[in-house]
């Protein structure tokens, strides 16, 4: 493309700094990874009831996921056959059909065309009947477990195959619910920051970062990971007893396909106490007493799955990660409730998320101000290389082809873009 050389922009140690700032580049991304792989697209719990529907933008692409009458779930180009005006406007909704403001072209939940306005003044050799008139489907739609997703693509690895073992994100954040069955119809944290999505997705597989970005939060004097809900087990230790920081010690996991996941801090201590009892009485009831304090311990901090959503397994939330333009990126932030348990923890997981994860959070405010940075200093000249050599030839593989990378081993941003480096040279 324009003379760029691909092969030559990733190393197995370091990552030029192009591949963060050049617009061409960012196209060339839409074009062979966003436009072949699965996308998420959203969850079945926001289009409840036949006519639900949620409509987004993907690079540029109107979108329109809608609940159909059979209880499936269509994902529509947001697009009109006649003249190619956008369709749904509203963010989400009901509908009984969908009617296009410009002439009135009206269509139906699964994108047929459902009525043409003075149908009669058409040629008879205009066939209006043609589905290419109608809001057609992207080419490949699939649901895990209620999470939905998508591919521009026709062709390509099945959803099963593209997931592989890093399905047991989704699988272990469904198991906190009584009922494994979660909601995310709770509303949403939703922002942008001036900075390419990769610095946030390599910001998901990085746990050499909290303790100089998030040094407020997690010294002695930050207290707001030190609260967790519950009378016992609430505090969270970010450094042993010889002053280390123990959140550089919890490991990475690299995935096929670029997914990656971390270590837990709180592995070692399940929560107790208060309205915890009632809720870890509902888990016992649903999976036994031991497998319920295994749940509580949350052994994963989250799993990511290259290159749309990262599943936050102890904060129990959804972020979406949607790259907009080289040097902009925008963060959804969904809440999620664990049907089945008390009430309140979903009020204290909501309290939660509004601390860490909001635009006007004391965490995640710190990572958009490191996102900022680098996007401006890796426009800098000197050095072009950004290092991403922690842990470099000591990972360990495992029979499913998962790696794993000791204490804040930088495997996970390695491995995603070796795999960035295989989707980007495939014409």
């Amino acid at each position: 493309m324009d003379g760029i050389d691909i092969g030559s922009l990733v190393r197995d140690d370091a990552i030029h700094q192009s591949v963060y700032t050049d617009p061409k580049i960012f196209d060339l991304e839409v074009e062979r990874i966003f436009r072949r792989v699965w996308i998420y697209i959203g969850h079945e719990s926001e289009v409840k009831e036949p006519g639900d529907f949620q409509s987004l933008d993907l690079f540029g692409q109107p979108i329109v996921m809608v609940r159909q009458r059979d209880q499936s779930i269509k994902v529509l180009f947001n697009r009109c056959g006649h003249r190619g005006a956008k369709v749904v406007n509203e963010p989400c909704g009901n509908a009984h059909t969908f009617r296009c403001c410009y002439h009135g072209w009206a269509f139906k939940l699964d994108g047929a065309l459902a009525g043409v306005p003075q149908r009669e003044d058409y040629p008879a050799d205009v066939d209006l009947d043609d589905p290419a008139r109608g809001m057609p489907s992207l080419p490949r739609v699939a649901n895990y477990r209620g999470f939905v997703f998508a591919s521009f693509s026709p062709t390509g690895q099945s959803l099963a195959e593209w997931l592989g073992p890093a399905t047991m994100g989704i699988d272990e954040l469904i198991a906190c619910s009584p009922e494994e069955k979660i909601d995310l119809s709770g509303g949403v944290h939703r922002y942008r920051y001036r900075g390419n999505w990769k610095h946030q997705f390599e910001n998901l597989a990085d746990t050499y970062h909290p303790n100089a970005a998030h040094d407020s939060t997690v010294d002695e004097d930050g207290m707001q990971f030190k609260r967790r809900p519950g009378s016992t087990g609430g505090r969270a230790p970010f450094y042993d007893k010889d002053g280390m920081p123990l959140v550089s010690k919890i490991g990475v996991w690299a995935f096929p396909n670029g997914h990656t996941s971390e270590g837990s801090m709180f592995s070692s201590v399940s929560q107790t106490g208060g309205v915890w009892e009632e809720y870890r009485a509902a888990l016992a009831a649903r999976h036994g007493a031991e497998k319920a304090d295994d749940i509580l311990k949350q052994k994963r901090h989250s799993l990511t799955i290259y290159p749309s959503v990262d599943i936050l397994i102890a904060q129990h939330a959804v972020r979406i990660v949607r790259p907009i333009a080289a040097d902009l990126t925008e963060v959804l932030v969904y809440p999620v409730r664990m049907v089945g348990a008390p009430p309140q923890v979903f009020r204290d997981i909501v309290k939660y998320l509004n601390i860490t994860h909001s635009a006007g959070s004391f965490v995640q405010t710190d990572d958009l101000e490191a996102f900022r940075r680098c996007q401006i200093g890796q426009s800098a000249e000197g050095s072009p290389w950004c290092l991403i050599a922690r842990g470099h030839r000591s990972d360990v593989t495992d029979n499913n082809g998962v790696m794993h990378g000791d204490r804040a081993s930088e495997i996970g941003q390695r491995n995603q873009h070796k795999v960035w480096l295989s989707l980007m040279n495939v014409r």
